[in-house]
């Protein structure tokens, strides 16, 4: 059996009061409920964080050329093996 470090919180009464009120609706206990909350919370703080921009290369050329479809994977692959580009 797994058991859970004990801990004392200091909580408001009244958001105690909510807590217990909240648990006996849900028929489950004030631990469960609070390590619920606990757990969303934290996932959305961490769903929130802006994530780190990553550079991306850039190559210098002549950009898109006329008459390459780039949703044609089959065709984009002939050109590519061919070495050359429309003009």
């Amino acid at each position: 059996m797994l058991r859970g470090m004990r801990t004392t919180v200091r909580l408001d009464p009244d958001l105690l009061h909510e807590i217990k009120l909240a648990a006996a609706e849900d028929r489950i206990t004030m631990t469960a409920l609070l390590e619920q909350a606990v757990r969303e919370s934290l996932a959305r703080r961490r769903q929130g964080r802006p994530r780190p921009s990553v550079p991306l290369p850039t190559y210098p050329g002549w950009g898109l050329q006329p008459g390459v479809d780039l949703n044609n994977t089959a065709a984009l692959l002939d050109l590519m093996d061919r070495g050359d580009a429309p003009a």
